[in-house]
């Protein structure tokens, strides 16, 4: 009989996670009987309690808004990453007991865009400065960008941004949300701000020729602005995507296996109908 293994994906609220159709499909792929993976509905002031209960067979947690800080603080030990941004979505069992935060949003964002065609010192331009804007400045470090703005409704939600991009080397400006369009010439351009905010600017952009998009959002699809992007040529990256870039290194840490990532990728397009870039 298979060993029992488990893992979930944790946040509040937690009903709509994609996550256990990703892992789910790929455990079936990759023959791993014995795992299940499932949906923990946890505020982030829950988080302690809810990991110092669980058994053996857990092998790590996914974790989501609003948990990715105190993700962070329960860990006896984190990537360099995680530390840099402050924040984890990966928490993983170690033999001994003890877990380990990573942070697979930043590996999965520089996937996602170098397989769009982002090379090495493109600038960067962020809209919104909240959580995946921080994945983003740490995207920025590893793919060396030459110059990262971030544009943002309020200019002290950027100050919070700089002691990340000072730990990263990352070389950012601000830039106010009334210029936004101005921002958006960019030669890779990344949207993180929540629905409807950024859909003004899809008709006041010009695009730079072979400019990549990536919008963090994928419910509904296409946004204004990432359907502005196609119509200019320009390779366009969805949230679908990275949900997908970031659940295979977790696939990978929590169970030892190589992901496969076809099987993962065609489960979630069953269920969305789409919205990749491949």
């Amino acid at each position: 009989m298979a060993l029992r293994r488990r893992a979930a994906v944790v946040g509040k609220p937690i009903a709509h996670s994609l996550s256990p159709v990703i892992h789910t499909a790929g455990y079936t792929a990759s023959g791993l009987a014995g795992w299940s993976y499932t949906r923990i509905e946890c505020a982030a002031a829950e988080l302690p309690d809810l990991v110092a209960g669980l058994g053996p067979e857990w092998a790590g947690l996914s974790v989501t808004m609003p948990g990715k800080e105190a993700a962070l603080a329960v860990a006896a030990d984190a990537s360099p990453v995680a530390v840099a941004v402050g924040a984890a979505n990966t928490l993983v069992r170690r033999p001994d007991g003890s877990w380990y935060a990573d942070n697979t949003d930043v590996g999965g964002m520089v996937r996602v865009l170098t397989d769009a065609g982002v090379s090495a010192g493109a600038s960067m331009t962020v809209l919104g400065a909240g959580g995946t804007a921080r994945a983003a400045l740490a995207a920025a470090a590893r793919l060396a960008s030459s110059s990262v703005t971030v544009v943002a409704r309020r200019a002290e939600a950027v100050d919070d941004l700089r002691p990340v991009a000072e730990a990263l080397d990352v070389p950012l400006s601000a830039g106010a949300w009334a210029d936004a369009p101005r921002h958006l010439a960019a030669e890779v351009v990344l949207s993180t701000v929540p629905k409807g905010v950024a859909d003004p600017l899809a008709d006041a952009v010009t695009w730079s020729p072979g400019a990549v998009f990536f919008d963090a959002l994928y419910d509904p699809w296409p946004t204004p602005l990432a359907a502005s992007a196609r119509a200019a040529g320009l390779r366009v990256v969805s949230g679908l995507d990275l949900l997908l870039a970031q659940a295979v290194g977790q696939f990978e840490q929590f169970t030892g296996v190589a992901a496969p990532v076809e099987a993962m990728r065609t489960a979630l397009r069953r269920v969305t109908g789409g919205a990749f870039l491949s």
